[in-house]
């Protein structure tokens, strides 16, 4: 008797097979491509399919302060992106400050939802998990060290 697989399982061993190194964690996936680590969460959907969301780590710090700035910044970029988007994320101290100025990471998310996780699907997921990658770290590097950069 063999025992199913859940999605994120059938997910991890199909981009493992395409050559992607990916490492389960936790509750999701770590894909690893040169620089890039991006978290990988699927989910069931309730209607049908799956939902899959993907968290790529830029390693970008912002001060509370320089907030309004980024905010806009972040707007514009994120009008140009088709396979994902910048968010900010406030990142937890163990200090519980309320005086201290808070920190926000800058991380690119995506979602896609697949009707199922066929061979067209994955091929689906594989090709968006590339672009997103490609599109949202190309997007930052061009502002950070273009001529008109984003300042922090």
């Amino acid at each position: 008797m063999t025992v199913p697989q859940t999605e994120l399982q059938r997910i991890v061993a199909s981009l493992q097979q395409s050559g992607l190194t990916v490492e389960p964690v936790e509750d999701g996936a770590l894909i690893r491509s040169g620089e890039a680590r991006v978290a990988l969460f699927a989910e069931p959907e309730v209607q049908g399919g799956v939902i899959v969301r993907l968290h790529l780590d830029l390693d970008l710090y912002v001060e509370e302060e320089s907030l309004a700035d980024i905010l806009m910044g972040m707007n514009l970029l994120n009008q140009g992106l088709d396979y994902g988007a910048l968010n900010l994320d406030p990142v937890e101290t163990e200090d519980d400050d309320e005086d201290e100025a808070v920190t926000f990471a800058i991380l690119g998310r995506s979602v896609l939802w697949l009707q199922d996780l066929g061979p067209l699907e994955l091929d689906r997921l594989r090709e968006h998990l590339r672009r997103f990658e490609a599109e949202v770290t190309e997007a930052v590097e061009r502002t950070l060290h273009g001529s008109k950069g984003m300042s922090a």
